[in-house]
């Protein structure tokens, strides 16, 4: 019922029930990830940290978060299962985006048409670097999923905050040691590869521990608003099914 969360186990939760704003948190994951994807992916900026000097790091860092933020709100709200076709979702996304992208830079440019150069330096991708993207996207997520989900059972749904950093500090260290080896090795140095890796699983964990009192918020609104409030006793945790 509306205006009140109730806890119930996935099956019991859901069954029937009108989730009036899944499918809108849905959309801003998947739209989050494919904006990380294409504006933050390649580009790596630096700062000039006191007393160590100038300090690599992915700009992707500004928002790519904000799906692991998402992210936990739809296991913590809805359930494994809702966040595991959300992740499949995203994975689709991210696929159609690649092979669009392709053939789009790919179609022969008018001959008056100027820009073929700069639109395939902002949409050429590496297939190296999209699969390593995907890869990891799908791995990082279904960990911080499964992790979060695990964790409620066993704190009894207490101490959110526990589980959101926990489970991100688990699921960025799987992403960043898959994506920045498969994307990066042999291209970078070593030591811009391993600082990169470092800085970017340490300020992802980071932004998740600044946005706690956002996700505080999100998560108190959805429960309230749906009604529900899901334990993932007896779930199927298999990442391989898109079924809920």
């Amino acid at each position: 019922m509306a205006g009140e969360s109730v806890r119930a186990v996935e099956g019991e939760a859901l069954r029937g029930a009108h989730l009036r704003y899944f499918d809108l948190v849905m959309a801003a994951f998947v739209t989050i990830l494919l904006l990380s994807n294409v504006i933050g992916a390649g580009k790596i900026a630096t700062v000039t940290l006191p007393g160590i000097g100038p300090w690599p790091f992915g700009a992707g860092i500004l928002f790519f978060p904000v799906s692991y933020v998402i992210g936990d709100i739809l296991t913590e709200v809805y359930g494994y299962a809702r966040a595991r076709r959300c992740i499949w979702a995203g994975t689709a996304a991210l696929l159609f985006m690649a092979l669009m992208s392709w053939i789009v830079v790919a179609l022969p440019p008018d001959p008056q048409w100027t820009g073929q150069a700069a639109y395939e330096a902002v949409f050429g991708q590496v297939p190296r670097i999209v699969l390593a993207s995907i890869a990891a996207f799908w791995a990082g997520e279904f960990v911080n999923s499964f992790v979060l989900a695990k964790m409620k059972l066993l704190t009894r749904g207490r101490r959110l905050w526990t589980r959101t950093i926990g489970s991100t500090v688990a699921g960025q260290a799987v992403d960043s040691l898959i994506f920045y080896p498969l994307a990066f090795w042999g291209v970078w140095d070593d030591g811009t590869l391993v600082a990169v890796l470092l800085t970017q699983w340490a300020l992802k964990v980071g932004w998740e521990a600044l946005l706690t009192p956002v996700t505080y918020a999100a998560v108190g609104f959805l429960k309230r608003r749906e009604g529900i409030d899901v334990y993932d006793e007896g779930t199927d945790f298999t990442p391989f099914r898109a079924r809920v």
